[in-house]
């Protein structure tokens, strides 16, 4: 079935031309590079893994129960409209919630590994070609396995949500080489990586547990990435370049704090989009979503060098000004942890499921005999 079937609403077009800006740059000196660069280049050779071999495909997913989350995580729980919802619309809208997500997760996918192919031709450095191009390979793959779950786990696909859209057309546009690693490695990426993380603790399905945790581990390197070659490049900037990134990155956190409301689910429940809006924008789950969802951005914006007082106040009138504060090395060494553990306990149980399985089949012939 194409794809296009299974969009919500339809989408109008099937390629979304953003015209280039920039240089290609090529760099003759093969020789040296940055130690902390290379090492992350070599980790991330090291650890490429196929999203058709290592997540368990034949793990059982019900579309109307994807996450498997209580239903106070729905924005319109509580309200009049769900005492007014059966049980058959409380399932579809389970249902287009985890889709909403999730075709979400693999537009910025596809946005992600279009950026990484940028910097890859725009960025001046050798060595950090060498690691963007192990990331656009990442990112395929994410986009890949969201892009299988989507298809045959859920049945539906949401088009790209607005907000977003706006930004990957504002850090693509952007003629300045290190613009898609600000838009993409630390807001999107960072945005992402909360997002993903905050689902990934939560869900107690194994299917979406395993991918959540396995495009965490690829993307903790991508955000360090993004952090090791902004922090250096915007260390000689002027005061007046860096507050046209402060700038930059100020409208990226509003649109991304707004592109998390999800009230096109609701008006495809036949709520105004005016009331969706509101009971998104005052959803008691929603408001602790979006303030953790930038706890992976504030401290790694604070990390590269900008940090200016605009900045500053716009984290504060956001309420997410404390989080500068936090460890992002503790958080990544998490996300790889987290990823090893559920690997672990994934081919824990496949072996004792074989042994259980030769203990019964020398049963079975113990007693034909």
């Amino acid at each position: 079935m194409s794809t296009r079937d299974l969009y919500t609403t339809p989408v109008s077009e099937g390629t979304w031309t953003v015209p280039a800006a920039g240089s290609a740059r090529f760099n003759w000196e093969y020789d040296d590079g940055r130690d902390h660069l290379l090492a992350l280049y070599q980790k991330g050779k090291d650890k490429q893994w196929d999203a058709a071999k290592r997540i368990d495909w034949s793990l059982e997913v019900d579309p109307y129960d994807a996450l498997g989350l209580p239903d106070e995580v729905l924005s319109v729980h509580g309200t009049p409209y769900w005492a007014k919802f059966s049980e058959q619309n409380r399932a579809d809208l389970r249902r287009h919630y985890a889709s909403w997500q999730f075709s979400q997760f693999l537009h910025g996918e596809q946005g992600a590994m279009v950026c990484a192919a940028r910097i890859v031709e725009s960025v001046p450095d050798l060595d950090a070609k060498f690691y963007s191009a192990t990331q656009t390979m990442d990112e395929a793959r994410h986009a890949e396995l969201y892009s299988r779950f989507l298809h045959e786990k859920i049945g539906m696909l949401y088009p790209i949500n607005d907000n977003l859209q706006s930004l990957l057309g504002d850090t693509l546009r952007d003629s300045r080489w290190d613009m898609p690693y600000l838009g993409m490695q630390v807001l999107i990426e960072g945005l992402a990586l909360a997002a993903f993380g905050l689902i990934r603790d939560t869900t107690t399905k194994p299917l979406p547990k395993q991918l959540l945790a396995y495009v965490m581990q690829d993307e903790a390197r991508h955000v360090a990435f993004g952090r090791m070659a902004l922090r250096d490049y915007y260390g000689q900037l002027s005061s007046a370049e860096l507050a046209e990134r402060e700038e930059f990155v100020i409208e990226g956190c509003y649109l991304m704090r707004d592109r998390l409301r999800g009230a096109e689910v609701l008006t495809n429940f036949g709520i105004p989009l005016a009331e969706a809006e509101e009971i998104s924008e005052h959803s008691e789950y929603l408001t602790f979503f979006r303030k953790l969802l930038f706890s992976r951005i504030v401290p790694c914006v604070k990390d590269i060098g900008l940090w200016g007082p605009k900045l500053q106040q716009a984290y504060a009138d956001m309420g997410v000004f404390e989080l500068g504060d936090s460890n992002l090395d503790v958080l990544m060494r998490q996300d790889e942890e987290i990823a090893e553990r559920v690997d672990a306990e994934r081919f824990a149980a496949e072996e004792a499921a074989r042994i259980t399985e030769v203990a019964e089949a020398i049963a079975s012939g113990a007693e034909s005999d």
